[in-house]
């Protein structure tokens, strides 16, 4: 079984979705074998590793494969993704698209926070890791998500109501995994998103390193406007040019050996 590692923050905007796929890329770049799912109905994940729906021949997506409440069935919807680099041979997507939002109303179905994990079963067998991108919230399908991790890792900016969103995950992991038949979840790691040269940035930098000691990976993501372009552009780090290009690559490359540290495979 893939280690499965859920990326989560209760606010939205803090770049998530950006650390889940840059980290898959740095750890598929490092060799190991990684599925991406996206839990997100926003689809964001999917459509930035080259993923788009085709109307004319619809693909099953992640929704239908926690709709579908069967051990193993995210093996149907798992796809490759769109990249035209070397290493995107060993990342796979299991895609999502805003029909997501549907499995919301199974909140209250019995057992239905178990949806992800069965649908997971076996089917990710062959990967080295799961990454989970989830959306910004701690309600049903975040739950699902937390329900078929291993591991949390949190992902804040260097703002206050951010870092406020993330003790929401580390308490709710706390009192919570129990509920979701998963008591030896854990809080693994958190990583500062988006970090400016900006006095309060500095501020809220040193509270998160109060808050979560040890937790907090090093090196901090500063913000790039390269970065935002890759992410726009669909396209992997080693496409991107500029000044700044090899620190970008090379922060994400640091990280994912913390996350392996952190994360050892299976």
């Amino acid at each position: 079984m893939a280690r499965r590692v859920a990326f989560v923050n209760n606010k939205g905007g803090v770049g998530k979705t950006t650390t889940t796929i840059r980290l898959a890329e740095a750890l598929a770049k490092a060799g190991h074998r990684v599925l991406v799912v996206d839990l997100d109905p926003q689809g964001n994940a999917s459509r930035r590793l080259g993923w788009s729906y085709d109307a004319d021949a619809p693909q099953l997506t992640i929704s239908e494969a926690i709709q579908a409440d069967q051990e193993g069935v995210a093996a149907q919807v798992i796809q490759p993704i769109g990249w035209d680099v070397e290493y995107a041979s060993r990342m796979a997507l299991c895609p999502a698209r805003l029909e997501l939002e549907n499995r919301m109303a199974e909140a209250g179905v019995a057992g239905a926070w178990r949806r992800l994990a069965k649908a997971l079963t076996g089917a990710d067998d062959t990967f080295d890791y799961t990454l989970i991108d989830c959306p910004p919230s701690l309600f049903h399908l975040t739950q699902l998500g937390l329900a078929a991790a291993h591991h949390v890792v949190a992902v804040t900016e260097p703002e206050y109501d951010s870092v406020e969103a993330t003790t929401r995950v580390r308490d709710f992991i706390g009192k919570r995994a129990a509920d979701l038949a998963n008591p030896d979840l854990e809080l693994v790691g958190v990583i500062i998103n988006a970090m400016q040269n900006l006095a309060s940035h500095a501020a809220q930098r040193d509270s998160v390193r109060e808050l979560f000691g040890g937790l907090v990976w090093d090196p901090i993501v500063k913000h790039r406007s390269l970065l935002v372009d890759a992410d726009g552009d669909e396209v992997p780090l080693t496409e991107i040019r500029g000044e700044k290009a090899g620190d970008v690559r090379a922060t994400y490359e640091l990280l994912a050996q913390r996350f392996v540290k952190a994360v050892p495979a299976a």
